[in-house]
């Protein structure tokens, strides 16, 4: 089994769920990481980020590719 590494930091729980959608159907392994914490609700979340995905280190630069083309059809915040 390959080991897994940190590929990048997530936004929030809709940008993961989309990202992790498009993986899945393009067959790359990955995991998506949350950083909410109940015990501070949630709390690291806003300083840290909405959480991280983890795959493959072979599968970065298709990942990031696959990150900035949904960036780019995302609205403005």
């Amino acid at each position: 089994m390959t080991k897994s590494v940190k590929i990048l930091v997530l936004r929030n729980e809709i940008e993961s769920i989309l990202l992790s959608d498009i993986l899945t159907e393009r067959g790359i392994p990955h995991l998506v990481r949350s950083y909410h914490d109940s015990a501070y609700n949630g709390l690291w979340q806003a300083q840290a980020g909405w959480g991280h995905l983890e795959a493959p280190e072979n599968f970065r630069e298709e990942i990031f590719t696959i990150y900035s083309d949904l960036q780019k059809s995302s609205p403005e915040e």
